[in-house]
């Protein structure tokens, strides 16, 4: 059971088509950051490792497989909270098909920062836009 006086992680997957777009998903209204776009994951469990919780929230958000998650690429505490989100490249096979999120896009990185984005995304994309492509 997670108290007040700790961190929550949140695993946020950085997903890559083959055409160098991300994947990012619109929060749903009624939840905190309701409306604005993230990078798709959730809370990491007790005793999950990072592939573990991809592989679960992926499946159960979006329908995808999870193959692999690299290294952490960022971390950034969620202001008012006690969430601490944590950026990594996930590979994935299948078609996303949305069921916590009311919509998805796939996102060129130029265009990472025209969206509304939740706090601690907004401070990844500012991250991932100085870096070159991969």
């Amino acid at each position: 059971m997670v108290t007040h006086d700790l961190e929550v992680r949140v695993l946020a997957a950085v997903l890559e088509d083959s055409d160098g777009r991300l994947l990012l998903c619109r929060r749903p209204i009624h939840k905190r950051h309701g409306g604005l776009w993230e990078f798709p994951g959730g809370k990491v469990e007790t005793g999950e490792s990072p592939l573990d919780a991809a592989r679960r929230e992926l499946r159960e958000e979006l329908h995808l497989s999870v193959e692999s998650v690299d290294d952490l690429l960022f971390t950034s505490k969620d202001p008012g909270s006690h969430f601490v989100i944590e950026f990594y490249r996930v590979v994935a096979k299948g078609v996303p098909n949305p069921t916590e999120h009311s919509e998805i896009a796939w996102v060129r990185r130029d265009e990472l920062l025209t969206l509304t984005l939740a706090p601690s995304d907004e401070r990844f994309a500012r991250f991932l836009t100085q870096l070159r492509p991969c």
